[in-house]
């Protein structure tokens, strides 16, 4: 049909069986509104539901006989070309929708209904019209009127008076009210420091030469910044980026978790001031709305986030820094099932701009890329300026048990925080579990207590006089329970601990102030900036925490580091189990001793002869990483190969298993056929590591293969055979190098 506009448009809505554009006409109210990039709204299917929908071409041609009007358009975000162009990565490269997809590229999109209204502040000022003010407030507005506009909130809270006050003086034409629209920014109170100088030493000048040399290259290029804790990786990165910004490029600073942003926000701000934007989810969705719109208009000229602030729309994109890039947060675990290293590598492809990862101990495969000379690695080998690596003990708690010592803090971790606390200085103490009390244990039959929705046991958590079984999984909650499900027995006895109790006995056996910050105590909005600022403050003397508490956090006075189960992580069904343990030993090791203070960190495990443990303790990364890359090429594991896990989930156990062997069958079938050159192994179908979340049975199939158009094309035709209306039941999903298997 020709003669009218229209439009093709995939319904973000829609699962992958329906993900094609479907051709709408654009009515003639909408004609010049509507173009590429589009987000309208469309009447779907018989009933004619109001869905969204992403415009991807608009043509004066359809060969649809019946073609629907667009409803209307939202004319707050139209997607550039750049966007356009990662969603259509995003849905090659991790098989999800267009939906998912769209609704990651832009993260305002999910807020845009409670983020419309602009803020604004109303300013007055007096006017020349005769007026007689009536009542005492009325009377004290008027008289704090000048001619010169103030901020009404600032009038009324000197003269009492309020918004009905103003309203009376405008209508009487005695005062004249101005709106001015805001930017909505939580960080605008941080000033520039012009005092602070960003000084390297002779080391770090040698690696910012290196990098310097990398940028200017004409070509998309990619640099491992690998150095020791305290060796100043930060100072080489900010005159990384004062390096971009004075070229007329903008940069953008990933940081691992929402804890690290407020120090990292407070460095940067204090150099770039308001040029500064900061996107994570802990703001508000007009914050976000606003930084979003900041980025869009040029204001900015570095953007600091988590990992979707990767998506940030940066126009003149010059570099993309992830600091700590080996942790595991910068993967997604729901879909789209992105790496923010992948989606930087793609823009600074585009945009032939440089790719920056920096850590102390870097991920197996970034570290094997570096040395085949994938990356340029840049190296820091020292610590700044006289700050000395932290003297490491390795302390086996099994012979504080044998000797009566069952409180979380053994006899050497015992002494030497005193004596920390006795000298004024300050200690971080990680414990990786939230809670009380890791389970409830019967003595008859030896169950554990589980959630009745998850195949997991069932925490402890004190809250004041109350205590309460809780499920880390779905939020499940139960009182305390005096008898064992399972037999009936009466003996039952709680295990193990968590940060609730190790801040208990604290109090017990020490003279201080400690500081827990976990999952339970960060809930509130600015919960974070508050303890981390409290703490450098010397609100208390000891910072307890979980992973948030680990890495890339400097604090002068802290001089000790307790870790207090060194085991929890390092026989994990994982290939990554060694690694993960290494990264977190080595991290939470290095927040000590960081200034010039000596710092001492005390690990805590039943295995001090483990390789991981004490080559974590001598902070010695390459030695562990020669041995991991052996250990990795033996079994073929990345970087010798991908790893795909596909995830069956259903409300029914049967439903579950049955597909689970369907999807393996069906590749087995296709592998020996049509894609018998894609080369892969495959492992299952078995149950996940949990096998019940929230009711819902889970399954896994996992392969060993290579990442090629080949392999995702065979991937999709499993997601979209699956994601059918036969298997309704059934949730099919696929995740290529998962964080966990």
């Amino acid at each position: 049909m020709k003669g009218a506009a229209y439009a093709k448009v995939f319904l973000l809505d829609a699962p992958s069986a329906l993900d094609r554009p479907f051709d709408y006409r654009i009515p003639e109210h909408l004609s010049g509104l509507v173009c590429r990039g589009s987000l309208v709204f469309v009447p779907f299917s018989a009933a004619n539901k109001k869905r969204m929908g992403l415009v991807i071409e608009v043509c004066d041609y359809t060969e649809s006989e019946r073609t629907k009007d667009i409803i209307d358009v939202n004319l707050r975000v139209t997607f550039s070309e750049e966007q356009l162009a990662m969603c259509d990565f995003l849905k090659e490269y991790t098989l999800c929708t267009t939906g998912d997809a769209v609704r990651t590229v832009a993260p305002p999109l999910s807020a845009l209904k409670s983020a419309t209204n602009e803020k604004s502040v109303v300013y007055v000022r007096r006017t020349d019209a005769e007026f007689s003010p009536h009542g005492e407030k009325q009377k004290a507005l008027y008289f704090a009127l000048t001619d010169e506009f103030l901020p009404a909130s600032e009038l009324y809270e000197r003269t009492g008076a309020g918004s009905a006050q103003l309203k009376a003086l405008k209508a009487a034409g005695a005062a004249e009210v101005r709106l001015e629209s805001v930017w909505r920014n939580p960080y605008a109170d941080i000033k520039v420091d012009e005092s602070r100088k960003n000084v390297l030493s002779a080391h770090q000048q040698k690696a910012f030469d290196t990098l310097c040399s990398l940028y200017d290259a004409d070509d998309a290029r990619c640099a491992l910044l690998y150095g020791v804790t305290g060796s100043g990786k930060t100072r080489v990165m900010k005159a990384m980026i004062d390096h971009a910004v004075k070229s007329g490029k903008g940069v953008i600073v990933l940081v691992p978790e929402i804890s690290l942003t407020p120090q990292t926000v407070g460095l940067f701000c204090s150099f770039y001031g308001d040029r500064v934007a900061v996107l994570h989810s802990s703001l508000s969705a007009g914050e976000r709305y606003d930084a979003y719109r900041r980025i869009d208009a040029g204001e900015v000229d570095l953007v600091i986030g988590t990992r979707s602030a990767v998506f940030a729309p940066m126009k003149n994109l010059g570099m993309i820094i992830i600091d700590e890039e080996q942790e595991h947060t910068y993967k997604s675990d729901m879909s789209p099932k992105y790496h923010a290293r992948d989606v930087a590598a793609f823009r600074l492809g585009r945009a032939k701009g440089l790719l920056l990862l920096a850590s102390a101990t870097p991920s197996v495969e970034s570290y094997f890329k570096a040395k085949s000379g994938t990356y340029e690695l840049v190296e820091l080998t020292e610590r700044y300026g006289s700050a000395r690596l932290p003297e490491v003990y390795i302390d086996d708690i099994r012979k504080n048990a044998l000797g009566g010592n069952l409180s979380p803090y053994g006899n050497l971790l015992n002494e030497k925080l005193r004596e920390t606390l006795e000298g004024g200085d300050q200690a971080i103490l990680f414990l990786n579990r939230r809670g009380y009390n890791a389970f409830l244990s019967c003595r008859d039959c030896g169950e554990a207590v589980l959630c009745p929705h998850c195949s997991v046991s069932l925490t402890r958590h004190k809250h004041g006089k109350n205590d309460t079984l809780l499920c880390h999984y779905c939020g499940y909650r139960s009182p305390i329970v005096s008898v064992c499900p399972s037999c009936k027995g009466e003996h039952l006895a709680f295990m193990g601990y968590g940060t609730q109790k190790v801040e208990e006995e604290f109090y017990e056996k020490f003279q201080g102030t400690i500081m827990r910050m976990d999952a339970d105590t960060t809930t509130k909005k600015s919960a974070y900036d508050d303890m981390l600022a409290r703490f450098r403050a010397h609100g208390a003397d000891v910072l307890l925490g979980t992973q948030m508490v680990a890495k890339g956090h400097d604090f002068p006075d802290v001089t000790l580091v307790g870790v207090l189960n060194a085991d929890s992580t390092l026989y994990m069904d994982d290939f990554r189990a060694g690694e993960r343990t290494f990264s977190m030993l080595t991290q939470v090791i290095g927040r000590a001793g960081r200034a010039e203070k000596h710092g001492v960190a005390v690990i805590q495990t039943m295995n001090p002869q483990h390789e991981v443990i004490r080559l974590a303790a001598a902070q010695d990364y390459k030695a562990f990483y020669e041995r991991d890359i052996k250990l990795r090429k033996a079994f073929t594991f990345p970087p010798y190969c991908d790893i795909a896990v596909f995830s069956i989930t259903s409300l029914s156990e049967t439903d579950c298993s049955k597909c689970a062997v369907e999807i393996f069958e069906f590749l087995k079938k296709k592998t020996a056929n049509e894609y018998k050159n894609v080369p892969i192994i495959s492992f299952g179908p078995f149950e996940a590591t949990v096998y019940k979340i929230d009711e819902r049975y889970r399954m896994r199939i996992v392969l060993k293969c290579r990442r090629s158009k080949q392999l995702l094309k065979l991937f999709s035709e499993v997601v979209c055979t699956f994601g059918t209306a036969k298997y309704k039941n059934v949730t099919c999903g696929v995740d290529i190098n998962p964080t966990g298997i």
